[in-house]
């Protein structure tokens, strides 16, 4: 890649799915040689409400090694995805909760310029997934950042079906990540990828 990007994938996720596509995202990027930080979203939720989960008792322990995000690697990133399961039609509270760490750096106006995407997940089909992808980018455009979203610019989009971001129904945890949802966030973090590119060069020209 002629001009480098750095992308920060910073997401939240309860019991894996938004993480397993947040893998995605990044190893498709590293792919293109790009430098990538993947992040998580700090935990809100007391010890005691994850520990009566199993399934989120078990993603907490495997997601430990994960670097937890902070407004440094906003600052730092060229483009950000951000990822989320859906929370009443909403952004989850813990992503939220580092979103809304971020007013240093807009109040410098270091978060404008920069590439944004999502992508999210939901229990059930209609959960939600349109209206969180929506009310994400609502801080988008506060930040004066550009929104790179995937509309239906390749094949794989017609299948998944959201030109807002990729989006997967998790079905009360009985639906594994598949092929669907796999092409869509690479077909996303490739689109992103060309865009920041194109933004940079444009920028510095």
């Amino acid at each position: 890649m002629s001009t480098q990007v750095k992308l920060a994938v910073i997401y939240y996720s309860s019991t894996g799915f938004s993480a397993q596509i947040a893998q995605e995202i990044s190893d498709t990027a590293v792919k293109e040689g790009v430098e990538v930080r993947l992040l998580r979203a700090p935990e809100l939720a007391p010890e005691a409400a994850i520990a009566a989960n199993d399934a989120w008792a078990a993603h907490v322990a495997a997601g430990a090694h994960i670097p937890v995000a902070g407004p440094d690697d906003v600052e730092w990133a060229d483009a950000v995805i951000f990822g989320t399961p859906t929370r009443f039609g909403n952004v989850s509270a813990q992503l939220k909760q580092f979103i809304d760490t971020l007013g240093g750096l807009w109040a410098q106006g270091k978060l404008a310029n920069k590439v944004y995407s999502g992508f999210v997940t939901t229990a059930t089909a209609h959960g939600g997934q349109e209206s969180t992808l929506l009310a994400l980018y609502n801080s988008i455009h506060h930040f004066g950042g550009v929104i790179v979203s995937p509309g239906y610019t390749d094949p794989v989009k017609f299948v998944d079906g959201n030109p807002y971001g990729t989006s997967h129904i998790d079905g009360q945890g009985q639906n594994a990540i598949g092929d669907q949802t796999r092409n869509a966030a690479r077909h996303q973090a490739l689109r992103v990828i060309q865009l920041t590119a194109a933004l940079k060069a444009g920028l510095s020209g």
